[in-house]
């Protein structure tokens, strides 16, 4: 079913009717070019007009080239989980549905729902996730056969059921351990990132997120913690702190790489608790409308010079691993809590979803077409009627975010290597990895009926 990654061997120049380099102004380049090095990297974008002399192999496109979206909170395995309580609130939704049904997955079925889930997310343009889970080991493998781009946090939790998995101390040194053999980044393209996911205040005591916090400063990781996600997750945690955020200043868990999903439930003085620590957020509006957990204050955040990238969540309470659909999500929600029909433009949402994403999860080498960065790219097809006026540069934007995204999507390449090729993938089969899918998903719906919990 897989065939092993290589990175590419020879450099390559794509030539494209329009790139979107997603720099900070959200520059239109047309008849541009984007020079790919043979190890996967970018070193020259521009004009056509005005581009070096080369005599590299040449990939032209007819439609637009952007960077990769970068989805900086998801839990992608759970793919074999989607639709499952679908009406309930987080916690119920948690406690008496997600738990007892993660506790029957192991490592066979994760590898088979993050290898699902990668070649979802590809073919929507998205290279990179943040990821939340576990059985580390499973979720590496399937990134890998299928070629896309990981940031993976494996989940440190103390919440009943879970001791099946250790203790969070065991936990916590499992992933040191693995930074400190192969190093943060590893793989070819430097596909594989490690850091550390605990999971939230409410099933971790303050100790253990104080250490666990300490031992990705000590690495350079990155943290990644649900914070603040219901008004009523973390009762005793705000009575005794005043709020989440409070609490991981109070135990000095807000130095180094953090990043706080969700982050629904914020005082200002929590915004500016962030601000001051340069705690970044993923923003999960569809997760958080579905659960009715509420709306993040995305403007207050972005206003206080908080990093704000988008993230889908899992795809059992998303339920959609498509990041433009967020995208669009963040800024409807953006305008109608804040009565400004400007508020989150399409160059804004674009920039969150590649640039910002990259930036909250503090990298620089992705989430932009610029020299230095992967070329994680993707293919964006103009030959549609939903770009009324292509060659008008604010109207093309708009277009793409509001009314085009992911189904516009053809080909995608991470670190130089086409991963996508007219909307299928090239290492995997996506039948086998649907059919696999489908049999865990039987299995858990089976033992429901059978009544076995």
């Amino acid at each position: 079913m897989t065939a092993p990654i290589t990175a590419p061997t020879t450099a390559r120049r794509f030539t494209a009717a329009v790139v979107l380099p997603c720099d900070p102004g959200c520059s239109v380049l047309r008849d541009a070019v984007v020079d790919v090095d043979a190890t996967g990297r970018i070193v020259h974008v521009g004009p056509a007009a005005t581009a070096p002399a080369s005599d590299a192999p040449v990939t032209a496109l007819p439609g637009a080239l952007l960077p990769g979206l970068v989805n900086t909170h998801a839990h992608t395995p759970m793919i074999v989980l989607r639709g499952m309580g679908g009406d309930l609130p987080l916690m119920r939704w948690l406690q008496d549905v997600m738990w007892p049904a993660e506790g029957k997955l192991d490592g066979d079925d994760v590898r088979a729902g993050m290898t699902s889930g990668c070649i979802e997310l590809l073919r929507n343009g998205c290279t990179t996730s943040v990821e939340m889970y576990f059985f580390p080991d499973a979720v590496v493998d399937a990134v890998t056969a299928v070629g896309s781009r990981v940031v993976l946090t494996p989940g440190i939790i103390a919440a009943p059921g879970w001791d099946r998995l250790g203790t969070w101390e065991e936990m916590r040194d499992d992933i040191s351990a693995r930074i400190d053999s192969a190093g943060l980044r590893s793989g070819p393209g430097e596909r594989i990132e490690l850091g550390y996911g605990p999971h939230a205040a409410y099933t971790l005591s303050p100790e253990a997120i104080a250490s666990i916090a300490e031992h990705a400063r000590a690495r350079g990781a990155l943290m990644h913690i649900h914070v603040a996600e219901a008004a009523d997750e973390d009762l005793v945690q705000r009575a005794a702190h005043g709020s989440v955020p409070a609490l991981l200043e109070d135990v000095g868990a807000l130095a180094g790489r953090v990043l706080a999903a969700h982050s629904v439930q914020l005082s200002d003085a929590d915004v500016a608790l962030y601000a001051k620590r340069a705690t970044a957020v993923a923003h999960c509006p569809g997760s958080n409308a579905k659960l009715a957990a509420g709306i993040a204050r995305v403007a207050a955040l972005r206003r206080a010079g908080v990093r704000v990238g988008l993230g889908t969540d899992g795809p059992a309470s998303g339920d959609t691993l498509d990041l433009w659909a967020e995208a669009r999500l963040a800024g409807l929600l953006a305008r109608v809590t804040s009565g400004d029909a400007a508020a989150l433009t399409a160059a804004e949402l674009l920039l969150m979803a590649t640039r910002d994403g990259a930036a909250a999860i503090g990298r620089d080498d992705i989430g932009a077409l610029s020299p230095g960065r992967w070329a994680d790219l993707v293919h964006v097809d103009l030959d549609d009627p939903v770009f009324a006026a292509p060659g008008d540069d604010a109207q093309l934007l708009s277009n793409l975010v509001w009314a085009g995204g992911s189904r516009l999507v053809r080909d995608v390449w991470v670190a130089g290597e086409q991963v996508i090729a007219s909307g299928e993938p090239t290492r995997v089969n996506r039948a086998d990895a649907t059919a696999a899918v489908r049999a865990v998903a039987a299995r858990l719906h089976g033992d429901n009926l059978h009544g076995d919990n």
